[in-house]
């Protein structure tokens, strides 16, 4: 059975900028952030995971965006028993699960701290947060066994 432990987690970029649209009063935006995972074995010790977790929110010419915000964060987890497909993927939804709410957490700090009204994201799954991780029979996970350096 698999087992792992968060070892450290660190903010790798908090970032935020306004973008300057002119609008009507009262224009609604729809603010849809995108996320993204990323999971690395370390080779000199392939115990340990880097696991980075990011959210983007970037306003684009069909889609203009009030701001623009990135937050990514990095834990480094030591995993043991991860032998199979099925555990990588269980280790994915489970680090996903435990990074989550900090990452929710930076985001609404970030955006307070920018004094607009804060980004509040909905408390979610980790198995419903990348569409990848729902269907167990039908996966795929990008999971870099490369060295991180």
């Amino acid at each position: 059975m698999i087992e792992y432990s968060m070892k450290n987690l660190s903010a790798d970029e908090l970032s935020f900028k306004m973008n300057h649209i002119k609008a009507e009063p009262n224009t609604r935006f729809e603010i849809k952030p995108f996320f993204s995972r990323r999971i690395q074995g370390v080779n000199e010790n392939p115990l340990i995971h880097i696991v980075t977790l990011e959210c983007k929110v970037e306003t684009t010419e069909e889609s203009p965006k009030p701001f623009n915000l990135l937050v990514r964060l990095v834990g480094v987890f030591e995993v043991k028993n991860m032998n199979t497909d099925e555990d990588r993927r269980i280790f994915a939804v489970n680090a996903t699960e435990t990074m989550f709410p900090y990452l929710r957490s930076a985001i609404t700090n970030v955006t307070a701290d920018a004094l607009i009204p804060p980004i509040v994201l909905p408390v979610v799954s980790g198995a419903t947060l990348f569409p990848d991780d729902r269907a167990p029979s039908q996966y795929s996970i990008n999971f870099d066994p490369k060295t991180v350096n």
